[in-house]
Formats: structure tokens, C-alpha cells, sequence
């Protein structure tokens, strides 16, 4: 996959013109900036998000009937979801409408709609918020069905449950506070007090990549991190790059700098070694990618911020 280049305009609309590259577009910010992603608009250019989860596809009655893990859901008259409805670009509910949206969101409810065909694919979705310490606790107890949260695979995850997909990749990256120019890639961090959340790929990234940080702070949430930087106890944030992004847009005082420095994908958590359900989601997943609805969903959520246009999906692990 290419790395990702960002839209300047919209970068700076949203604080975070200290990440651009040289390849972006001359452009200044302005007050008339679309709506983010995920926040009631369409894309720029491409159908909304209503209209894309109601195009999306539905298995026949005998992909239903012949596979033991969709049966059981929509025999139960839910898909227990597990994940956040508080990420602007991935996945966030708009206490005015009830409304969720954004890439995470889109993948959740196309996959209801998958499963039970509805028009109204929330409907049919029963959510519990998840965290980066409660994720595999949910699946082990078998409390959700999938997580679906910017879930990054690792062979430590892997070992207490499975993954379908990867859907989508992103990697860690660097924000720090507003305005300042010190660090703009990893070499910057040596000797830096950093922050991350606890049990995140984050916290891998910097044991691995950071050559002699002063210190590292942790923390269970993303607020925590983000309040660390602003108050200046810690110089950096380190965390998956969709993340900081989604947190910068929200959070005007901090800024993503340089490029992702590791390749994260992420995947569809399920309840480990369940066959069926690794078969019934993967074979969802290639059907959107096949016939566009992803390439749609991800335009909706990042085209405004990403420049280049859509990539190519990340292959199917199975």
C-alpha cells in the first residue's frame, strides 16, 4: 500500500498542516471547510453515507442457512458489535440524530445489512463500547460478536483471539502539541517524554522504533494522552496514526506530524479459533471490496483528508 499523503486544506482546517509533505497542494484554511467525515456530511465527492450502507450487499438465504455463526445472529435478531462511537473519521454518533458514521461504523453496518438485509442496518446492531483493555476480554466472554475499533493485528493478539480481514491499513504515528516544530519524525523522540495508551501498538512502536526515550507515559484512554501534550507533561503522542488524526480534528491543540513510521492493519476481531466466523466475514469483506462499496466507504470517511484518491483494499489474510 502507498503511503498516505494528506489534503492540505483540509489539514489545516483541522490544525494539522504541520504534517503536510511537499507534495501537497499550495492551498491556505478557511472557515467554509466541509464537515468532517462521520459528522452527518457526504464526502466531497461520492454518495453519502446512508446511501452507500443501503447499496451494500446481501448474502442469499443459504450462505445464511449454511454457516453456523451467521445463523446464530440472525436467528437472535442482533450483531453484538463491539466498539467506539465517539472517533469522528472511524466511527461517531451524533447525539442530534442518533446516527453513527464513519469508515468502522460503515463496516459494522454493512455487515448487519450482510447478515439480515435490512434497509435500516443499525437497527439490527446491538453496540458495547470497547476500550484498548476490554477488547479481547469481550470476545473471550463471547459478550460481542465482532470488534470492529481501528483493531490493529499482532501475533499477542492472536494469541487470545482471531482476526478476519485486514479492511483496512494505517501504522503509528507522531502528534504533538500545536505549533511545535521539534519533532517532526521518530529520530525526534530520542530523550523525549512520550505518551501512548496503555496495551495499544503505540506503546510496541515506541519499545521498538524510539531510540532512549526520557520516559514513557500511559494511559487506558485517548483523552488522557491528548491532555498530556497540551499541558506539556509529555512531548509526544505516539499512537496509531488514524487515531491521532481522528483526535487532532476533535482537539484543535494538538498536530500529526511526518508520515506513519510502522504498517498496522487492522482487522475484524471474533471469538478465537471459530471457523465459521472467519469464513463469513472474510467473504463479506471480498465482496465489498469487489464491487466498489468499500472503495465508496472509504472516500466517504477519508477522501476529504487523504489526497490521491481510494487505495487498493489490503488483501484478505484467508
Amino acid at each position: 500500500m502507498t503511503s498516505i499523503q494528506f489534503n492540505r486544506r483540509r489539514l489545516l482546517s483541522l490544525g494539522l498542516a504541520a504534517g503536510a509533505t511537499a507534495a501537497l497542494a499550495a492551498c491556505s484554511s478557511g472557515s467554509d471547510a466541509p464537515a468532517l467525515p462521520g459528522e452527518g456530511s457526504s464526502s466531497a465527492s461520492g454518495p453519502s453515507f446512508d446511501s452507500i450502507v443501503k447499496a451494500g450487499p446481501k448474502a442469499s438465504d443459504s450462505e445464511i442457512s449454511g454457516n453456523a455463526w451467521a445463523k446464530k445472529i440472525k436467528d437472535s435478531g442482533a450483531l453484538r458489535w463491539g466498539g467506539t462511537l465517539t472517533s469522528s473519521l472511524f466511527s461517531l454518533k451524533d447525539p442530534s440524530t442518533g446516527k453513527v458514521t464513519g469508515f468502522d461504523a460503515g463496516i459494522v453496518q454493512l455487515l448487519s445489512r450482510y447478515i439480515f438485509g435490512s434497509d435500516d442496518p443499525m437497527s439490527t446492531v446491538k453496540n458495547t463500547e470497547v476500550s484498548v483493555d476490554t477488547r479481547e476480554t469481550l470476545l473471550i466472554n463471547k459478550s460481542v460478536d465482532v470488534v470492529v475499533a481501528t483493531y490493529s493485528i499482532t501475533d499477542e493478539r492472536k494469541k487470545k483471539i482471531s482476526f478476519a480481514g485486514p479492511y483496512y491499513t494505517s501504522g503509528v504515528g507522531i502528534a504533538v502539541k500545536k505549533g511545535d516544530t521539534s519533532i517532526k519524525t521518530v529520530a525526534d523522540l530520542t530523550g523525549k517524554v512520550l505518551v501512548t495508551q496503555s496495551n495499544s501498538t503505540g506503546l510496541a512502536a515506541i519499545k521498538d522504533k524510539v531510540t532512549k526515550p526520557k520516559q514513557v507515559l500511559t494511559f487506558s484512554g485517548n483523552a488522557e494522552c491528548q491532555a498530556a501534550v497540551v499541558q506539556g507533561r509529555a512531548a509526544a503522542y505516539v499512537n496509531d496514526q488514524s487515531l491521532l488524526l481522528a483526535a487532532a480534528a476533535q482537539k484543535k491543540q494538538i498536530q500529526v506530524v511526518g508520515e506513519p513510521f510502522t504498517s498496522e492493519p487492522y482487522g475484524i476481531g471474533i471469538v478465537k479459533g471459530d471457523a465459521d466466523a472467519l469464513t463469513f466475514v472474510n467473504g463479506f469483506l471480498k465482496k465489498i471490496e469487489g464491487d466498489g462499496t468499500w472503495k465508496k466507504l472509504w472516500t466517504y470517511s477519508f477522501g476529504s483528508l487523504i489526497s490521491g484518491g481510494a487505495p487498493t483494499p489490503p488483501a484478505i489474510a484467508a
